[in-house]
C-alpha cells in the first residue's frame, strides 16, 4: 500500500499545518462516489455523490471546525477515497477506517500519520466473532497502542454480550447512534439495562447520531440522552455526528434538520460545548 501519510503530503504540502482552533466536531459522516467499486454482500448501492466539499460546506455553515469521516460499509477495506480526501483537508479532519486485523504495523502507522483515529466494527446483519480471541485482542491491542477507538454500529440488544471482552484489551470503544434501540432505550428491558450497566466505563464513548435509524423523534432523543447521562456520569464521554448524507433516509432528513435536533435535545450550552468541542477534541486528538 502507498504510505497515506506520502502521499498526502507529496500533493499538499500544507496538509500537516498547526492545528485549528475547535469550534466544534461532527463525529460522524461519509464520503464517497457512485463509480467507486463496491463490496460483495453490501445492504445498499449509492446512485449519487457525497462530495468533500459538501460536508465542509455544511460544517461552514454551522460554525463547526472539524469532522470525522467513517468509511462507509458498501466500500469495504478500500479506504482510499476518504483517505484522498482526509489529505486534501488534512488540519480539518480526522478518518475512521476500516480495515483486516492483520493489517502490517508499518500500514498502521501510515493511517496514523494520516489522520486516522479509529477502525470500525459495523456488525449490523453480521455474526459476532469471539473477541476474546488472542488475534482479536492483539488486533485491539495495536489500536490501543496508536491511541486509536473501536467504532461498533450494532443493536443495542446483544452488545453486553461482546462489549466487555473489547474492553478488556484496553482500546477505548465508540457505540454508534445512540446504542441503536429500535424503540428506545427501555430501563426494563434486561439487555437495553445490561447494556446500561456497562457505561460506566471510561473506556465507552457514545455517538448522540442518527436518531432516525432508531426511529425516535426528538422526545424519545432526549430520553435515550438522559438514560445514557445518567448511566454514563454526565455528559463527558458524548459525541455527536450528523451521519451525513443519512444513506438510505436521504429523502426523510438533511444536514440542517439534524443540526436542528442535536440543538433541541442538547439544550444547555455547558453540555453541548462538552459535546461539540471538549470531548471530540479529546477523543479525536484535535489539540
Amino acid at each position: 500500500m502507498t504510505c497515506p501519510a506520502h502521499t498526502a503530503s507529496s500533493v499538499h504540502p500544507s496538509a500537516a499545518s498547526t492545528p485549528l482552533p475547535v469550534t466544534g466536531v461532527d463525529s460522524h459522516a461519509h464520503v464517497f462516489s457512485r463509480n467507486l467499486p463496491l463490496t460483495e454482500g453490501r445492504r445498499y448501492s449509492p446512485d449519487y455523490d457525497a462530495l468533500i466539499d459538501d460536508f465542509l460546506g455544511h460544517l461552514d455553515r454551522h460554525g463547526l471546525s472539524h469532522g470525522v469521516l467513517v468509511q462507509p460499509s458498501f466500500l469495504g477495506t478500500d479506504n482510499s477515497y476518504m483517505l484522498a480526501a482526509m489529505a486534501q483537508h488534512r488540519a480539518r479532519l480526522r478518518g475512521v477506517v476500516v480495515i483486516d486485523r492483520d493489517m502490517a504495523e508499518a500500514e498502521l502507522d501510515c493511517l496514523s500519520a494520516a489522520g486516522v483515529v479509529g477502525a470500525r466494527l459495523n456488525l449490523i446483519g453480521k455474526d459476532v466473532e469471539d473477541y476474546d480471541a488472542p488475534r482479536w485482542q492483539q488486533f485491539f491491542q495495536r489500536l490501543a497502542q496508536r491511541h486509536w477507538h473501536i467504532e461498533i454500529h450494532r443493536h443495542i440488544d446483544d452488545i453486553h454480550q461482546f462489549l466487555p471482552a473489547i474492553l478488556a484489551s484496553g482500546v477505548q470503544v465508540v457505540i454508534d447512534h445512540f446504542g441503536r434501540p429500535q424503540a428506545g432505550i427501555q430501563r426494563d428491558n434486561p439487555q437495553h439495562q445490561a447494556f446500561l450497566d456497562l457505561l460506566a466505563s471510561q473506556q465507552i464513548w457514545i455517538k448522540l447520531s442518527a436518531s432516525y435509524r432508531n426511529h425516535a423523534d426528538v422526545a424519545q432523543a432526549i430520553t435515550m440522552l438522559d438514560l445514557l447521562r445518567d448511566a454514563c456520569g454526565g455528559s463527558q464521554r458524548f459525541l455527536w455526528g450528523s451521519d451525513w448524507p443519512h444513506t438510505q433516509f436521504e429523502d426523510q432528513t438533511g444536514y440542517d434538520q439534524q443540526f436542528s435536533i442535536m440543538e433541541q435535545v442538547i439544550t444547555d450550552g455547558e453540555e453541548r460545548k462538552k459535546v461539540l468541542v471538549d470531548n471530540p477534541t479529546a477523543l479525536f486528538k484535535l489539540a
